[in-house]
């Protein structure tokens, strides 16, 4: 029975992206076979660490949402400690449930209880609709609705499966300022062997250029020398001395590409990198794919083989 942690306590949409994997098949795919046991987490951080430890087989982590962008918690600890794979993602659309206590209506609610990620999606809803409630921060979106169970708010910016796991009621349902807001999770592993390329595939690594003038510019260059199609990047301190970062940066492609490996090579011989995996895109798209090996590398080949005329 494979043991998956997932940033919790049950209700949040991290483990909606835990039953996704579960229903696509994804968790048996990567080799974890029976039954899910879902170990809840305090935080992505916290889940990750529960694979690293060996409490865990996997990990759901969030990674990206289409409003917010980076969840840094995650990049964080997927950056630090024993290195971690990502084997898979998916993606769920995102929309909140207000829900409250016994007798608690939209216009009586004094105070509301939001993961700071939820609140940042729903500011305007929530001052145009519940101007006057006093806004407390919950460690997530499910802890928000235990807040309100535990009679500590009047009302919560939560899911509906937490509203449905407590009994507690729906004040309101489908609140997004943005219409069609999506956010990414990770399935994340101890390190394995790559899968096989799909055709439709993401990589990602973890980059610490050197703090020299130009280093940043020359290492994305190996990228775009090669056509190879960037689709997401973003900074985090390295937290070790001000004014030095490191990279997180994913492409469309896989390892076992031609020129997706020549680039990790280039970035292996320059500065320290961290694989981080290369795994299917949750919607079959993410770029474009990088190109084949070009004539001039074949032509080395070839002559390499003793073949070729020219």
């Amino acid at each position: 029975m494979p043991r998956i942690a997932y940033f919790g306590p049950s209700g949040t949409f991290t483990e909606m992206a835990l039953a996704q994997f579960e229903k696509l098949g994804t968790i048996e795919a990567v080799g974890l076979h029976g039954a899910v046991e879902r170990v809840s987490a305090a935080s992505p951080p916290a889940a990750l660490e529960a694979v690293r430890s060996g409490a865990a087989d996997a990990a759901v982590v969030p990674i990206e949402s289409s409003i917010e962008g980076a969840v840094p918690p995650t990049l964080d600890a997927l950056s630090e400690g024993r290195r971690l794979q990502i084997v898979a993602e998916t993606e769920i659309e995102v929309a909140f449930t207000v829900l409250g206590g016994p007798s608690v209506t939209l216009e009586s609610a004094r105070t509301i209880s939001a993961y700071p990620i939820a609140l940042n999606q729903v500011r305007q809803w929530l001052q145009s609709t519940m101007p006057d409630a006093v806004v407390q921060s919950a460690s997530s979106n499910a802890g928000a609705a235990e807040d309100v169970a535990a009679g500590i708010v009047d009302s919560a910016i939560s899911t509906r499966l937490a509203g449905e796991r407590l009994s507690l009621p729906t004040l309101a349902d489908g609140v997004i300022d943005v219409e069609g807001a999506r956010t990414r999770f990770l399935l994340v592993t101890p390190p394995r062997p790559v899968a096989p390329r799909t055709g439709a595939d993401r990589t990602a690594v973890v980059l610490e250029p050197p703090n020299d003038p130009g280093t940043l510019p020359a290492a994305l260059a190996e990228f775009g020398i090669r056509n190879i199609d960037l689709t997401f990047i973003e900074s985090r301190p390295t937290r070790s001395q001000l004014g030095t970062y490191r990279f997180f940066v994913d492409c469309a492609g896989h390892i076992e590409d031609p020129l997706v490996a020549e680039a990790l090579t280039a970035f292996h011989r320059k500065m320290p990198l961290r694989f981080l995996g290369s795994w299917p895109t949750a919607t079959g798209t993410g770029g474009s794919v990088p190109p084949p090996i070009d004539e001039h590398v074949q032509w080395l080949t070839d002559i390499r083989a003793g073949r070729g005329d020219l």
